[in-house]
């Protein structure tokens, strides 16, 4: 029988558990799929239940079932490439035949001293509960500093300012406008949107060092009762530490069909592989697609394509808030009360579809 271990079921392992299960799995080959929650996490709505204003209920959607799919619950503390096993809770081992390392991503702390230790995350539903028992404990009046002005950044901002509007944010980017990746009419709506809101944007921000409590932007102190990070990512530890080519941010290299090039039966997705698009749920959901039709083909003994088409972004949806939202579609840009409802929409499509 051969084992097809999937480790991580964040979107890119629950898409191809989609492709392959019920009627695409061929006899011989079983699939064990490797997590340390009992359930797929929607990280994409991370901030909302940081900010308390979803349940973390509402976050989770169950594996799929299947004969020959096994679930393994743990922590991935190993990954031996050679023997073809992989190592959880630092002890147990799991061997594999065919591996897809989907571990996902960490914060990147930019060498910032004490950033790693005095502030919180929404990089994993563990974390974001733990950010919203933080939060959610908070005094009024109380200052909130958040550190990165990308996607999470903006969306964590504004919903914490709906939920807490005693509260004081401050949302600290490093250059001239936020979402820097956007086209300016857009960052303008979405800081316009901030002002009227209360949100204090600190723009050409330079985070030297945290303390306790303390931001030092350009070494000028900043009180803070609550210090929250998204100022960007790496891959995940483990992936990390694999003796094989990575990127600077830890991401491995990949060969256009999405396997490393010196082992043909280990597939890396999502956040863990080094692309040319910027990480995202639909990037990942795309690979895994891919993936699954190079498993399919090897499996019934077709020639693999010499290159696969480019993966096509539909764009990018990000929230206001839960009336409010921005966002590019075909290259255009979107905002307000359409944005929130189309951003809703895809959640609620992804969310029952995978249900």
């Amino acid at each position: 029988m051969t084992n097809l271990v999937i480790l991580g079921g964040g979107y890119g392992g629950m898409r191809l558990l989609d492709e392959l299960l019920p009627d695409h799995l061929p006899a011989g080959v079983s699939v064990t799929l490797v997590d340390k929650n009992p359930y797929h996490c929607l990280k994409t709505e991370y901030y909302a239940l940081a900010a308390g204003t979803v349940s973390d209920k509402e976050l989770r959607v169950d594996f799929p079932e299947h004969p020959r799919l096994s679930l393994k619950y743990g922590e991935v503390t190993g990954i031996n490439l050679d023997g073809q096993t992989v190592e959880l809770n630092g002890s147990e081992k799991v061997g594999y035949d065919i591996l897809v390392i989907g571990l996902g991503c960490e914060d990147k702390y930019h060498n910032v001293p004490g950033a790693d230790i005095y502030t919180l995350s929404i990089q994993s539903i563990g974390r974001s509960r733990q950010t919203y028992q933080t939060l959610s404990n908070l005094s009024p009046g109380a200052t909130v500093g958040i550190v990165g002005a990308g996607l999470s950044g903006v969306e964590l901002a504004s919903e914490l300012s709906e939920s807490r509007p005693d509260l004081h944010v401050k949302l600290f980017d490093r250059g001239k406008h936020i979402l820097s990746d956007f086209p300016d009419r857009l960052s303008e709506y979405v800081e316009n949107w901030f002002v009227r809101h209360g949100v204090e944007i600190i723009n050409n921000s330079n985070i030297t060092k945290v303390e306790e409590k303390i931001l030092y932007n350009h070494d000028e102190q900043v009180q803070c009762d609550v210090i929250v990070w998204t100022a960007g990512i790496q891959a995940n530890k483990v992936v990390r530490q694999l003796g094989v080519e990575k990127d600077s941010s830890g991401r491995l290299t990949v060969t256009p069909h999405h396997h490393l090039p010196d082992h043909e039966n280990v597939f890396v997705v999502g956040d863990c592989a080094s692309l040319p698009h910027a990480p995202s749920a639909q990037l990942a959901e795309g690979q895994a697609e891919q993936i699954a039709e190079i498993l399919k083909k090897r499996w019934s003994g077709e020639k693999l394509p010499d290159t696969l088409p480019p993966i096509k972004l539909k764009g990018v949806l990000g929230s206001l808030g839960k009336k409010q939202g921005f966002g590019m579609m075909a290259e255009h840009a979107i905002t307000g009360r359409v944005a929130r409802l189309l951003k809703s929409g895809v959640l609620w499509l992804y969310k029952y579809h995978k249900g």
